[in-house]
């Protein structure tokens, strides 16, 4: 079963749109692979960087609420998944894109703002670590904290698969 979790890229804001994550006018790429260097490259947020380090090592994203409104676009995804990020924790996303989300076998993480903000006031240096078996999320920081988190058994057989392709060659 795949891991999930690893280093976390904290983005302590709502509302980040699809084309802050991956801007418009690279879609005409015609890989995944393509659309790597550019991932959150319009995402303005205080002193993030999304050339420096703390990006490349993230394997997780927490942020606020409504993560990846905006176009439909399964791009957004994609560049997160080409760029090792595996997971996003947020208090809720828009609807498509959390489906692309667990489509492509990743996780989408629904926790209360209080949980959210929990997690942000951990330092910044935190570690996120998933048993999806027992629901649960460890984040470490400064500190330690554990959450509950709900998971719809489809969703759940998705991840489990490896996203939707591999879903659908097993059962069907």
């Amino acid at each position: 079963m795949k891991t999930f979790g690893g280093p976390a890229l904290i983005l302590d804001r709502s509302d980040i749109n699809t084309d802050e994550i991956i801007p418009a006018k690279y879609l005409t790429e015609n890989s995944k692979e393509a659309l790597k260097p550019y991932i959150l490259e319009d995402l303005k947020l205080g002193s993030f960087d999304p050339k420096g380090e703390k990006l490349k090592n993230s394997r997780a994203i927490v942020t606020r609420a409504n993560f990846g409104c905006g176009s439909s676009r399964e791009h957004a995804v994609w560049v997160l998944e080409v760029n090792d990020i595996n997971m996003v924790i947020a208090e809720s996303f828009a609807r498509i894109f959390r489906q692309n989300m667990f489509n492509c076998g990743m996780l989408a993480l629904e926790l209360p703002a209080q949980d959210i903000d929990t997690i942000i006031n951990l330092g910044n240096d935190v570690e996120i670590t998933v048993d999806t078996e027992q629901a649960k999320i460890t984040a470490t920081g400064d500190k330690a904290a554990t959450f509950s988190f709900a998971l719809n058994p489809f969703d759940r057989e998705l991840i489990l698969a490896g996203g939707w392709l591999e879903y659908a060659d097993k059962k069907y």
